[in-house]
């Protein structure tokens, strides 16, 4: 079996932030309740890891000793 691989168009830090963008938009269009605040929390589990990626892929971070 083959993997089918894809190339990404554009990095990881800019999808999470898209799908965050986007799901803040469906939470303000949601009426209060479960669903919302799921969105929201997708939203920032979004937003999070883009920041982790930022952090970890920048060049001050130094490898261990």
């Amino acid at each position: 079996m083959h993997r089918r691989r894809l190339k990404q168009t554009t990095s990881l830090e800019e999808r999470l932030a898209e799908q965050a963008q986007r799901l803040r938009q469906e939470a303000k269009s949601l009426p209060p309740g479960f669903e919302r605040e799921q969105a929201i929390r997708k939203a920032r589990q979004a937003e999070t890891g883009a920041h982790i990626s930022e952090w970890l892929n920048s060049p001050g971070l130094q490898p261990p000793r």
